[in-house]
């Protein structure tokens, strides 16, 4: 159970404080140990799921915290980036909601026995959400090209409506015909 993929996710996670406490306190070079901490931190969720495929050790507890490890980093350092004044609240706000409201379409899918892979448009938001969230960290120390960020953070609000929409498109009438016939029990 705890194999290789999982210990990689369960270390993502206790990242996400360190993380928040080195972009929240002010001291010399913190954006580029920030942006350091949350590299490594999205680069493990490339290699739990890698790590699990290729050796073949999927297991149910990688499958609930891979995707709670990621919502909990995307999650704390959007949130840090708010408190600091670098990302408007309300498109982190409108990207947190989806992220939520497809957890829940997730858990409704999952108690169906419909399994809710992750899609081209999910794996767009994934890359579009990390790049923000390092460009939006290093803003201040990105010169001219510090519109970059804002450029970014744009794409992933985009890139996260999109994919939303298309899971609801996907999955919702896959839920509809299960609470249907759950009715008639």
């Amino acid at each position: 159970m705890l194999n290789l993929p999982n210990l990689l996710s369960i270390f993502r996670i206790l990242l996400v404080p360190l993380l928040v406490v080195v972009l929240l306190t002010k001291f010399d070079g913190k954006e580029f140990v920030g942006l350091g901490l949350f590299l490594l931190a999205a680069l493990t969720d490339f290699l739990d799921g890698f790590l699990a495929r290729r050796r073949q050790e999927v297991t149910r507890l990688g499958k609930l915290l891979d995707p709670a490890a990621d919502k909990i980093l995307t999650s704390a350092a959007f949130v840090s980036l708010v408190e600091l004044g670098l990302a408007p609240a309300w498109m982190v706000a409108v990207i947190l909601a989806r992220e939520f409201a497809v957890s829940a379409l997730r858990s409704v899918a999952a108690e169906e026995k419909e399994v809710m892979a992750a899609g081209f448009s999910g794996k767009v938001k994934t890359v579009l959400q990390i790049v923000a969230i390092a460009l939006l960290i290093v803003q201040t120390r990105l010169g001219v090209l510090a519109p970059l960020a804002p450029l970014a953070l744009w794409l992933a609000l985009i890139a996260s409506l999109w994919s939303g929409v298309e899971y609801f498109a996907r999955y919702t009438p896959l839920i509809l015909r299960g609470e249907a016939v759950s009715r008639d029990d």
